[in-house]
């Protein structure tokens, strides 16, 4: 073996040392039994867990790759399945696949996903977190509502919540990161969303991309990605974790 093949090996071997594995898990909600992908980060722990939730269009190639890009980051990543493996194609099959979510299915999901991940023993019981984009970011908000020891949450142009006795359930500190152009929440509302916060005395960090529209972080989205507004959003949420999961 040369020199040159040595140095490719060693630094081939370096590098996949600090990969993260996945696997497919299956854990309970309810009477089911749901299936995610679960990430993990090289190294024992235990890690800081992230409940990863997919956009409309189901548990894409997109979303697990945020998924195993937070693992790389040091957390035990669960992307979660709420659509039971259906992966839309078309807007109108992720319209259909969105409204036919039952919410308290969904509430139920979402709570096991956040069981699992407390129960893992590389996980840290009192770091775990939620991200989601677009319905996935209303329904990461929706964890921070029930789940009350939830250490963190990211809203990626996701649905809001402005009634202050829903919003006083939340202990979890949240980042938001919405599109100025996005005509189903528009800057009022967000605005509307994080004074309310703030006046209950909630950790909250919000931003308005004013030339974003909605799903402006994926690049699926041929029309309305924004690759350096993506960019400065995905290092807010880098940052943002780091010191509210990692402390």
């Amino acid at each position: 073996m040369n020199k040159f093949v040595l140095v490719v090996a060693v630094m081939l071997l370096a590098l996949s040392s600090f990969a993260a594995t996945s696997k497919t898990v299956s854990y309970k909600s309810g009477e089911e039994t749901v299936q995610g992908v679960l990430y993990t980060p090289a190294g024992k722990g235990p890690f800081p867990g992230i409940i990863v939730i997919h956009e409309w269009w189901g548990l894409n190639d997109w979303v697990k790759e945020q998924a195993s890009k937070l693992a790389d980051e040091g957390y035990v990543a669960l992307a979660v399945d709420l659509y039971r493996g259906k992966v839309a194609t078309s807007p109108d099959e992720a319209h259909e696949l969105m409204r036919g979510v039952p919410e308290d299915r969904a509430a139920r999901d979402l709570h096991a996903a956040f069981a699992f991940l407390a129960s893992q023993a590389n996980v840290k019981k009192d770091r775990i977190g939620s991200i989601g984009w677009c319905m996935g970011g209303g329904y990461s908000l929706d964890v921070a509502l029930q789940e009350p020891t939830l250490a963190a949450t990211v809203i990626n142009y996701g649905h809001l919540a402005t009634d202050p006795e829903s919003i006083k359930k939340i202990n979890a500190s949240i980042l938001g990161l919405f599109g100025g152009q996005d005509r189903g929440i528009p800057p009022s509302d967000v605005q509307k969303f994080a004074q309310t916060l703030k006046q209950l005395g909630k950790k909250v960090d919000v931003t308005v991309y004013p030339d974003a529209g909605h799903a402006f972080e994926n690049p699926d989205n041929k029309a309305g990605y924004r690759a350096d507004d993506a960019a400065d959003a995905w290092k807010r949420t880098v940052k943002f974790l780091a010191e509210t999961l990692k402390k």
